[in-house]
């Protein structure tokens, strides 16, 4: 029976447009659900929209319109036309405006109410509207320009709001210890390891029970049993990652989809490391298999942010780079869990050096001599035992590699098959071994170790970059589909030993930054 994984993104917050913040983190997801795709297993990805709250809510209005309008517009024009831009493969998109939602957060809470979980009571705190979130004085910082003076949220410098509500609540304090001790017994289950700690010392700070309704506004799920309230958004909003997969509904599904691994940016890993896991406790379910915090993107030193005028829209990449190579920068310059800052200036140089001159001259010139010297077909020689080594190798770290999510280790990996390869032509030389007769079985082994590497690393690279690899795939002869061969045994393909010509991969590009 194949293993499962099912994998989720954060369900993003539709109040505006997405930016590369958010495609980092959706083409992350995707390379690993290809990745275990390419495994042979049962493969479930996840995506959607949080479109709840009093953020969405003032938006809207803002701009004239319905909160409901105004999320239905931005799904169908911005948030999924990203996905099939990116060439995302999600298997499902969960909106939490939808009935299938709405119907999984009621049995939800009707479940944690009959077992005592949920109680009403006051409650006066500190609300950043823009996080959705009760702050703690830990969680603000002095402001500066218009807000000097003022205690501010770190992530959103602005202001907080007094809120003072008669709300529901979620007993969320008595679950200091069974936190503590998951994350001691399950070492990996909130990762990366400073992701973890950050987690570990604020729940051993001692955790307060959580508002889960609202009763100020009426944007939002309604309470079942009272609907004067609706359910605090972030709360309902990680409830999606069930509801999408049959919970009370279809237990079948939702048995053979659950648990998941979550995806998400470190600054709701509290979320989802803390609250939720809690939430899941509570009604008895099994605990997700894993929470990874990856970093924030940078912009000029600071978190992309449209407030900030630092969002860049990924078309504005893709137009001048392609698809593809999108893919591979974000997944190759960062590593994956750290902090990483963008500069069109480096990612003009990796595409031209790493992919241009690197990927795409290594198959041009390997293509172009097994035509001239034999033929277009691969000669029957056993690739060398050091390429063969190599391939075997970077397999081997490159599927190591991801079960750590350490994406960007997995590229390295398959592109160090690349650039070795690039160093044994310059050392085999063999435009100089064709002019010898005696010298032709070497030429052979050498083209034909050339052709093995290349498309060991096609179908190692074929998470991050599927176009591309599957076009280096039918030119060194491989047959089918590359995201179709088994990734783990990469390195043991076997092809048509026929290669054909491989077109343009990585153009020349002049103007790397658009105008403004």
């Amino acid at each position: 029976m194949p293993a499962r994984f099912t994998v989720t993104t954060p369900i993003y917050y539709v109040n505006d447009v997405p930016h590369i913040g958010h495609a980092y983190n959706e083409v992350a997801t995707d390379v690993l659900a290809r990745w275990h795709r390419m495994r042979g297993d049962d493969t479930w990805m996840l995506t959607g929209t949080d479109e709840h709250g009093q953020k969405i809510m003032r938006t809207a209005v803002a701009n004239g319109t319905t909160p409901q309008e105004w999320t239905d517009r931005l799904v169908e024009s911005a948030w999924k036309p990203q996905l099939e831009l990116l060439d995302i493969q999600n298997d499902d998109f969960i909106r939490t405006t939808s009935e299938r939602h709405k119907a999984g957060v009621r049995i939800f809470l009707e479940r944690l109410k009959e077992t005592g979980y949920i109680y009403h009571g006051e409650f006066e705190g500190q609300y950043c509207v823009g996080c959705e979130e009760y702050k703690t004085p830990n969680d603000l910082v002095p402001g500066t320009g218009e807000f000097e003076g003022q205690q501010v949220c770190a992530i959103h410098s602005r202001p907080t709001e007094t809120v003072r509500e008669a709300n529901y609540f979620f007993k969320l304090s008595e679950f200091d210890d069974r936190l503590l001790a998951l994350y001691d017994e399950r070492p990996d289950y909130v990762q990366p390891e400073h992701v973890r700690n950050e987690v570990r010392q604020f729940v051993k700070q001692g955790l307060t029970d959580l508002s889960i309704s609202r009763n100020t506004f009426d944007w939002g799920i309604k309470v079942p049993w009272d609907e004067s309230h609706v359910v605090y958004v972030w709360f309902e909003a990680l409830l999606n990652y069930i509801t999408a997969i049959g919970y009370g509904v279809d237990e079948e599904q939702f048995e053979r989809r659950w648990p998941a691994t979550h995806i998400v940016g470190k600054d709701i890993a509290r979320f989802h490391a803390v609250i939720w896991p809690a939430m899941q406790m509570a009604a008895g379910l099994p605990i997700s298999d894993h929470v990874f915090g990856h970093g924030w993107l940078l912009v000029g030193g600071e978190k992309m942010s449209k407030s900030k005028a630092t969002g860049i829209e990924p078309r504005q990449i893709t137009d001048v780079f392609g698809v593809d190579a999108f893919r591979y920068y974000f997944m190759s310059a960062i590593a994956f869990g750290s902090d990483g800052s963008f500069s069109w200036e480096d990612l003009d140089a990796r595409y031209h050096s790493e992919l241009a001159n690197g990927l795409g001259n290594l198959a041009s010139r390997v293509i172009a001599m097994v035509h001239k010297y034999f033929g277009g077909t691969v000669p029957e020689a056993a690739p060398d035992a050091e390429i063969a080594e190599l391939a075997e190798r970077a397999v081997a770290t490159a599927e190591a590699a991801i079960d750590r999510f350490a994406i960007d280790e997995a590229v390295d990996a398959a592109m160090g098959i690349v650039e070795r390869l690039n160093g044994y032509i310059t050392e085999q030389a063999p435009w100089v071994l064709a002019k010898d007769e005696a010298q032709q079985e070497r030429l052979a082994a050498v083209l034909a170790s050339n052709v093995h590497g290349i498309g060991t690393a096609a179908i190692l690279l074929a998470p991050v970059m599927p176009t591309t690899a599957q076009a280096l795939w039918a030119a060194v002869g491989g047959e089918g589909a590359v995201t179709a061969q088994p990734i783990h045994e990469a390195h043991r393909w076997q092809g048509t030993r026929t290669v054909t010509t491989v077109p343009p991969l990585f153009p020349r590009i002049e103007q790397a930054q658009p105008a403004t």
